[in-house]
């Protein structure tokens, strides 16, 4: 599973199956009782494979795929996409928001007082620290995906085994 880009923080891959996306839906499915190392849930045609409440820390990453019928090769395409839990990546969100809204409002105060001649120093300086916020934030997503590397592998391993239980291979 390679990444094209280093920056990437919730990394994505894409592979074709020849098989349909019930019957792959199904084994996922069917795993869901038949193990208790991973929560696996489906909505449709997506699964969600997530770590379980005993084993999770802040960090742990959650699988998402979704198994489409492909009408290109008579089989499916699976799209996969590993990301922290849900309410983390929310508050991540509303941090990177929060401190861009900042960075705005003071900029446009900043300048206000530059146009009117009045001192601009703490609003410029609340502007340019919005920028190192920024970076902290970027710097501990990286961080908690190095972190949750470890799990991200065994979700993947999982996939990968469950898929090959029933003998369906990537198309290459």
């Amino acid at each position: 599973m390679a990444l094209s880009n280093e920056i990437v923080l919730r990394p994505r891959f894409k592979f074709d199956i020849k098989h349909d996306n019930e019957s792959v839906l199904k084994l996922f499915e069917g795993k869901k009782n038949l193990q208790s190392d991973f929560i696996v849930s489906r909505v449709d045609d997506h699964i969600f494979i997530k770590i379980p409440k005993a084993k999770q820390h802040f960090w742990s990453p959650q699988l998402h795929l979704e198994i489409n019928k492909s009408y290109e090769n008579d089989g499916s395409t699976v799209y996969g996409l590993f990301g922290p839990n849900p309410t983390v990546w929310t508050m991540f969100m509303f941090f990177h928001f929060f401190v861009a809204g900042l960075f705005i409002a003071f900029g446009i105060w900043a300048y206000v007082n530059w146009s009117l001649g009045d001192n601009y120093a703490i609003q410029l300086f609340v502007a340019l620290f919005m920028i190192v916020i920024w970076f902290a934030l970027y710097f501990a997503g990286r961080l908690g995906k190095r972190t949750g590397m470890e799990q991200m592998h065994e979700l993947h391993h999982f996939m990968r085994d469950t898929l090959r239980s029933k003998g369906i291979h990537a198309l290459d």
